[in-house]
């Protein structure tokens, strides 16, 4: 039996985000034996970009204003260029976000991803690394950027691009075992 079965991971996604930047982490933190909802602003569900063109529909498990911060352990955010763009606008997905910072719980973040925490701004003096085209909106918003494979900080885990996956999906997976986390912050 799996030390981490008990766990609830939402992952909050809406269209167009990179179909393997959900794909993956959910298999690997299902692995686990933990629980994964998708969580996203509609209910019908959500259709992926897959690196080129539009890939497949996925369900959605919960709707946003469905569930909260608390109903969870942690937090992943795929990445896209659609999902991440339309989710920083959603005021009730960026609350949904810094309520897991201020709870401590871990966070991942992957390629565009971290437009969301930016909109939260949940980012300033943070270490963090994301796809090379949003690293001066990183910056800028105050976040120490670095062009590495993964970056963690306190329990924000995040990476640049699908080809960083496995290296992503190991660190979240780490940070989920280790609990909240007392630095993490909003």
């Amino acid at each position: 039996m799996s030390e981490l079965k008990g766990t609830k991971v939402a992952i909050l996604a809406t269209d167009g985000f990179e179909e393997s930047e959900l794909s993956s982490p959910k298999k690997a933190l299902e692995a686990q034996s933990i629980e994964v909802h998708v969580v996203s602003l509609k209910k019908d569900g959500i259709k992926a970009w897959a690196e080129t063109d539009w890939g497949d529909k996925y369900p959605v498990d919960k709707v946003l204003d469905e569930v909260s911060a608390d109903d969870y352990d942690a937090l992943m955010l795929p990445g896209g260029h659609f999902n991440p763009d339309t989710l920083r606008t959603s005021e009730p997905a960026l609350s949904f976000v810094r309520d897991f910072f201020k709870a401590g719980k871990p966070v991942g973040a992957i390629c565009h991803a971290p437009w969301i925490l930016i909109s939260a701004e949940v980012v300033d003096g943070r270490r963090m690394t994301s796809v090379p085209t949003i690293a001066q909106d990183l910056k800028n918003a105050g976040a120490q950027w670095e062009d590495s494979e993964v970056v963690c900080d306190s329990a924000l885990v995040t990476s640049r691009t699908p080809k960083d996956l496995n290296a992503f999906n190991n660190k979240l997976i780490e940070e989920i075992k280790e609990g909240r986390h007392r630095n993490q912050h909003a």
